[in-house]
């Protein structure tokens, strides 16, 4: 098969260029040139840009359509603005089979329903053209990019909706802060446990989303799927002794209750990751349904596999460092801060 990449290089690009070269199958990438340029000497590429207006834009991905350029399929790893997405989702209509994008679970417009499935509403934001991709914009804006790529392919179209992607490489360091943090040793500071079912949690390796995707070509799989594991329900102790349990680290895990954690100002999700308080708008964020892509094929693998990957990652890549907490909206604890908040709820209790 022959596949077209739109981006390629930037953490899921370059896992799924190796899915694809693992089937034998030929890709060709499409992007600026700019980020992690060195990557692939051996494929093709095609310079320009998603955004029509800058530079040489779609041009040259214009020219190898007009000389008859066709592929198999389309793989959309960069597109966050449906104009950009309708001016390279017109242009490849005639010229590929199947057009996947990768899009977000953000997409969906509240997170308070447990088991949500694809059905469930979306994000709506008004004059979506106008609007920069911010935190409080991206989901709606990636519902406008699925929109877009849906009407230039019809049922050729497949929107995939990945949770949290994580495992090597990631550039948001918000799973890694814990198998991190946790391979550093000492007293760990974990929110306090919940009920089962309020306390669930939920993300992909970036393996195994990348090879959904591609199975997703290969097998002509349409419509939209969420793309977000584990296979089963996780607990966010689960998977805290998950990564306690893949290091011979020395760990005491020492829980906090919610409330304490939030009177000190410390942010759900992105201060102390993948937390969410309990609270009835996060009441379904941790269940999203991923049933329609198990029966698709999707596989997702044991989270010892996705802590190790990361670790050995970091100890390459990143060595000793731990920048968690450095700066103001950076994940995770400070090590200072984090011995701070420890001892202020030891005294207490």
């Amino acid at each position: 098969m022959d596949l077209l990449i739109l981006g390629g290089t930037a953490f899921l690009g370059p896992e799924i260029v190796d899915a694809a070269k693992a089937r034998g199958w030929k890709v060709t990438l499409f992007n600026r040139g700019r980020t992690k340029a060195e990557l692939f000497p051996e494929l093709e590429k095609i310079r320009g840009d998603r955004d029509p207006a800058k530079g040489d834009g779609l041009k040259a991905l214009e020219a190898e359509v007009a000389k008859g350029r066709r592929w198999d399929g389309v793989i959309d790893t960069s597109g966050y603005r449906p104009q950009d997405v309708r001016a390279s989702a017109s242009i490849l209509a005639r010229a590929a089979r199947q057009y996947v994008f990768i899009s977000t679970v953000s997409v969906y417009a509240s997170m308070a329903v447990p088991g949500a499935d694809e059905g469930a509403p979306l994000a709506t934001v008004e004059d979506p053209e106008s609007k920069a991709v911010s935190n409080e914009t991206y989901g709606a804006l990636k519902a406008c990019c699925e929109r877009e790529a849906a009407k230039a392919f019809g049922e050729r179209c497949t929107n995939l909706r990945p949770g949290l992607i994580v495992g090597p490489g990631d550039p948001t360091d918000r799973f890694s802060y814990w198998p991190v943090r946790i391979a550093r040793g000492g007293k760990v500071l974990v929110p306090a446990p919940k009920s089962p079912a309020k306390a669930l949690v939920t993300f992909v390796d970036v393996r195994d989303c990348a090879a959904f995707a591609v199975k997703c070509v290969a097998d002509g799989h349409g419509g939209t799927f969420n793309v977000t594991g584990p296979a089963g329900p996780l607990t966010f102790g689960e998977m805290v002794d998950g990564c306690k349990a893949c290091t011979s680290a020395a760990v005491e895990f020492v829980p906090v209750d919610e409330k304490f954690l939030l009177e000190e100002g410390v942010a759900p999700w992105m201060g102390l990751p993948l937390w969410l308080p309990e609270a009835e708008e996060y009441a379904g964020a941790g269940s999203v349904s991923r049933a329609r892509a198990l029966a698709a094929g999707c596989t997702f693998r044991p989270l010892a596999e996705t802590v190790q990957a990361t670790l050995s990652w970091w100890a390459r890549e990143r060595g000793d460092a731990f920048p968690f907490g450095a700066k103001p909206g950076a994940p995770g604890l400070a090590a200072a801060r984090e011995r701070e908040l420890i001892e202020a709820w030891e005294a207490r209790a």
